[in-house]
């Protein structure tokens, strides 16, 4: 199916040219494989890689100042978000939105693995446990 969402005519490119750079070593152990800042490469948000293979363990609870997505890339997770829970699995995404504090757990079996987007240049974030 073809796509037009929008004219291209209307939006100038800004002069950013195509930029790489590494976000996670696949050799490295733990479950923070790497992040990656967006100003770290002229973007505006800040890319997370996230995976354990123990469940019932994730992040503590925490909250950013700009919402979050969460990609669940394989495994199932439990997510919880204000007084909300949410369950994903392997392909779902998840919305954290900004000043709702959260944490999410792998809900086995086997390896949850995750990305997580934070809409921000540089990653901001207070635990709350």
């Amino acid at each position: 199916m073809a796509r037009r969402d929008f004219d291209p005519e209307t939006v100038r490119p800004d002069g950013r040219k195509a930029a790489k750079a590494t976000l996670f070593d696949p050799s490295r152990e733990g479950a923070w494989r790497g992040s990656l800042a967006g100003e770290a490469i002229g973007g505006t948000v800040t890319v997370l890689a996230y995976g354990n293979d123990t469940p019932g363990e994730g992040p503590r609870l925490h909250v950013h100042p700009y919402d979050e997505t969460f990609v669940v890339i394989a495994g199932r997770a439990r997510f919880f978000v204000g007084d909300e829970v949410v369950e994903a699995g392997a392909g779902e995404a998840v919305l954290g939105p900004a000043g709702v504090p959260h944490r999410f757990e792998n809900m086995g079996p086997g390896r949850l693995q995750t990305i997580d987007i934070h809409h921000s240049p540089r990653w901001i974030q207070t635990d709350l446990d």
